[in-house]
């Protein structure tokens, strides 16, 4: 996993891969820690373009997530969702909570 913070579009680029399941609990919350309290980034943009498996921990971190930056008066997209990763946010009508680019 990876954070990429570009201030000039006020974005943070959470790039995740491989297993995004509860053994990425810590990884993903060391992430995203930083970008919540910059004043630089009003939105998380995480890119799921290299995510192997998604389950329902992974579907819990990223809600989670959204929560806590509402919160913080941030907003959270997902992107390059792709395969099994994208069916499963469908069946899970993920769409409906957190926007997917």
């Amino acid at each position: 996993m990876l954070n990429d913070v570009q201030a000039a579009t006020g974005k943070a680029r959470i790039a995740v891969n491989g297993r995004f399941d509860f053994s990425a609990h810590r990884d993903f919350k060391r992430l995203y820690d930083a970008p919540l309290r910059s004043g630089a980034v009003n939105e998380l943009e995480i890119d799921m373009a290299k995510v192997e498996y998604l389950d329902s921990s992974g579907l819990g971190m990223l809600l989670m997530l959204k929560e806590i930056a509402r919160s913080a008066n941030k907003t959270v997209a997902l992107t390059n969702c792709r395969g099994a990763t994208r069916l499963v946010l469908d069946i899970a009508n993920f769409g409906q909570l957190i926007p997917i680019r």
